[in-house]
Parts: C-alpha cells; sequence; structure tokens
C-alpha cells in the first residue's frame, strides 16, 4: 500500500491586464487581484511561499509559488 506524506505544488500564475478598461487602472486592478489572491490564501490557512514576483513590461504580473496541496504536510517544500 502506498500513501502520500507530504504533496506541494509549484505554480506560476500570470495576473494579465484586462483589454477594455484604460492602462492605469488595469495596473490597479492587477495589483488588487495579486492581493486579493494572497489574502485568500492566508484566509483559508493554506501555507504558501513566494519564490519570484516579477513585473513585465506590460504591467502584468508573474507570481511563482509553492503552495500547499490540500491538507498534505509540505514542510520540506517549504525550507
Amino acid at each position: 500500500m502506498k500513501r502520500i506524506k507530504s504533496a506541494c505544488l509549484l505554480q506560476t500564475i500570470h495576473f494579465q491586464l484586462k483589454e477594455d478598461i484604460p492602462h492605469d487602472a488595469a495596473v490597479r486592478a492587477i495589483h488588487d487581484e495579486l492581493e486579493h489572491y494572497k489574502s485568500q490564501l492566508t484566509r483559508n490557512r493554506t501555507r504558501f511561499q513566494i519564490v519570484e514576483q516579477r513585473d513585465e513590461p506590460d504591467g502584468s504580473i508573474i507570481l511563482k509559488l509553492k503552495k500547499q496541496y490540500n491538507s498534505y504536510n509540505c514542510d520540506e517544500y517549504m525550507d
């Protein structure tokens, strides 16, 4: 029998600008969306670690993070 001892996701998320609103408003919306995503992870008690957060020339954001998968232990991945 096999049993999962620990699990973690490595995600790359691209927060893209909305094309139907002005550029400045779209950039603010992206930053708000990113902060909402982070607060949602915290509120849900999902363990996560940001590996890289990069602003692109067009104003979008690329976020690379390690994130707990379900309720599995992920201690060794977060070191």
